[in-house]
């Protein structure tokens, strides 16, 4: 990218407008540009035909279009879940995932559940992940950087016009703490509700747990959901699972939640994995049971997913899932608590829930090299 250009992606409508004006436009261009961005996905200044010549060689002299670059997707034999590998300015990789309807939840409590009725993206917010949750292969990359509000939005618009297929949801559930990158990202959900046409009730953020960023939410009343990776509601137990616990307790947690509910009244979901003899005891559930019932909730129990091709170590690779899972998901319901079951969509290729690590498990299509194919067995899943 010329250093010397502005680059639009990522910019929002009063953004784009105050860059119109600063360059000697009048300011409703800068609503037209937003438009050819995000509802029409243009990626040239020439595409955008209602500009008019003279103005967009002028765009072409002081702007640019820069976002990420597709490498790889591969799509799941058993669910048709798609994982998208795309490339950075600085040849950093983020992985980004396609659940399609139907595949998200199981049993038939779901079926009205709304992104088990939509086509819904996973989309990354860091390159890596500095938390270092035990279970979540993320974490095994380490920290690289935030990415930009362009870089977040750029997934959305490249999957969309890799499939032509209209996404309805999106889950901030990729790679990376998406409230560690707090501004980006809320930049890139006004941009979503404002140009992608994706309305806040279908986006969800799904946090370890980061209590600053949750009030933030709270005091700007921002409407998209909000999930928290729980996994246990008794403190030693959750600090061993997710260090962030040493940082924010389950007290503090706890009245932020209630703190964001006051202010949104949107009801909380917790995701939860029951991994065996570690939080899967009666004392476990109980607790769980009773930090519920603080606010209006449902639970999301996520399957267990092996992450042992990232390479681990101590309690990490002694990990398994419980075998009491169903049983725990039969007492919460009887304790009149909302539960669904997420599925393990794109388990096979490694893009189920706490997976994405930029590892290939299995071939994939080389997306620079039109029907080309590459074969990787548990290699860097880097560009070729």
């Amino acid at each position: 990218m010329d250093s010397a250009k502005q680059n639009l992606l990522g910019m929002s409508e009063p953004e784009l407008t105050a860059f119109a004006e600063g360059i000697g436009i009048e300011r409703y261009r800068g609503g037209q540009i937003f438009g050819w961005l995000y509802t029409r996905g243009a990626d040239t200044f020439r595409s955008m035909t209602d500009l008019g010549k003279e103005l967009r060689e002028r765009l072409e002299m002081s702007a640019c279009i820069e976002g990420i670059t597709p490498v790889m997707q591969q799509v799941s034999p058993r669910d048709g879940t798609t994982k998208f590998l795309f490339s950075l300015s600085d040849n950093l990789n983020i992985e980004t995932v396609l659940i399609p309807p139907s595949s998200a939840f199981m049993g038939r409590e779901a079926a009205m559940e709304d992104e088990q009725r939509r086509l819904t993206l996973c989309v990354s917010t860091q390159v890596g992940c500095p938390l270092d949750c035990i279970f979540c292969a993320t974490g095994t990359m380490g920290f690289s950087r935030n990415l930009t509000s362009g870089e977040i939005i750029d997934q959305i618009r490249q999957v969309r016009r890799l499939t032509e297929r209209k996404i309805t949801n999106i889950v901030f559930m990729g790679m990376g703490e998406p409230l560690l990158n707090y501004e980006n990202l809320m930049r890139a959900t006004e941009i979503i509700t404002g140009g992608l046409g994706i309305a806040a009730r279908r986006i969800t953020v799904s946090t370890a747990g980061w209590i600053e960023g949750i009030k933030k939410m709270a005091e700007e009343k921002r409407r998209v959901k909000l999930a928290i990776s729980l996994h246990s509601a008794v403190e030693e137990t959750r600090a061993s699972l997710m260090p962030v616990t040493r940082h924010f307790s389950l007290e503090g947690l706890s009245l932020a939640l209630d703190a964001y509910y006051r202010r949104t009244k949107q009801r909380i979901t917790y995701e939860f994995i029951f991994f065996d003899g570690i939080n899967d005891s009666d004392r476990e559930v109980a607790q769980l049971i009773k930090f519920a019932r603080r606010v209006p909730c449902k639970i999301n129990v996520i399957p267990f997913h092996s992450i042992a091709f990232a390479g681990l170590s101590g309690l990490a690779a002694s990990l398994r899932p419980s075998p009491y899972a169903e049983e725990i998901v039969t007492r919460l319901r009887a304790a009149h608590l909302t539960v669904m079951v997420r599925s393990s969509a794109g388990e096979d290729i490694a893009a189920a829930c706490g997976q994405l690590a930029v590892v290939s498990r299995r071939g994939g299509r080389d997306l620079r090299r039109p029907g080309g194919t590459v074969r990787h067995e548990a290699q860097d899943f880097n560009p070729l």
